[in-house]
């Protein structure tokens, strides 16, 4: 265990610590001035759910929806819509803030809203959101057959068009869902389209579309790790094996 008096000297920790305590009050101080004056102001503003200093003297955050961020003064002066980025560090601090606000719990995941394929001992977990007319997802379903001892939860996630949600609801409705995705995304085959008076809940589709929105999943194929680490994009075995190895260690 470190410390405090190994860090500093008394009068210095007194001082700090003094410090501190001056500065919750006024961060709320700031939280409710600024609340205040931005709904008297802009009135059409949706609620505000946090209030929050940044790492800039003078700036706040100011989150609302639950994932938008926009910038401010102490005094709700002025509002500021853009990225905040750290240049010492090189870090985009806004993208930071976002990936901890959207970040998805592996055991978060509603699974009842996808399909499974177990292959091998499916130790490694992952869940993919994908559009079936997404040709970076095909690429990305070819390289997924290649994985053994895995488990893959695909949520099918139509963002593409109305043929995206036709396809979506004929792999759904299908059978064998996993057998009638393989059959398009790796050999062409068309889904067969759900007799007329077959009995088919698609709403998982819907529930799909409303998680990836709360969630900000703004592209396919999306990839979800067991240990909530995303991965956007088509990534190649190369990059996906390292990352399912620290996933699987992780929850070890």
């Amino acid at each position: 265990m470190i410390r405090l008096s190994s860090l500093a000297s008394p009068p210095v920790l007194a001082a700090g610590l003094l410090g501190i305590a001056l500065l919750a009050p006024a961060a709320h101080a700031n939280e409710a001035v600024i609340r205040k004056n931005l709904s008297e102001r802009l009135p059409n503003l949706p609620r505000i759910d946090e209030v929050r200093p940044t790492p800039m003297r003078g700036l706040f955050e100011v989150r609302l929806n639950g994932t938008d961020l926009l910038y401010t003064d102490a005094e709700g002066n002025y509002l500021i819509q853009g990225v905040l980025i750290d240049t010492r560090a090189r870090v985009n601090l806004t993208e930071e803030r976002l990936d901890k606000l959207t970040a998805i719990a592996f055991d978060d995941l509603p699974l009842k809203d996808a399909f499974t394929v177990v292959r091998g001992n499916g130790q490694r977990k992952l869940a993919v959101f994908a559009d079936p007319n997404c040709g970076f997802c095909k690429r990305f379903e070819r390289d997924l057959a290649k994985l053994d001892n895995v488990t893959i939860h695909t949520f099918l996630y139509p963002v593409l068009g109305k043929d995206s949600e036709q396809k979506s609801r004929a792999i759904w409705c299908a059978k064998d869902r996993a057998k009638a995705w393989d059959d398009w995304m790796q050999r062409s085959v068309v889904p067969p389209e759900p007799k007329a008076d077959a009995k088919c809940d698609t709403t998982a589709l819907e529930r799909n579309l409303a998680f990836g929105q709360k969630y900000r999943i703004t592209g396919t194929p999306t990839t979800i790790l067991a240990n909530g680490t995303r991965v956007p994009g088509a990534v190649g075995l190369d990059r996906l094996e390292p990352l399912l190895a620290q996933a699987s260690a992780a929850g070890k």
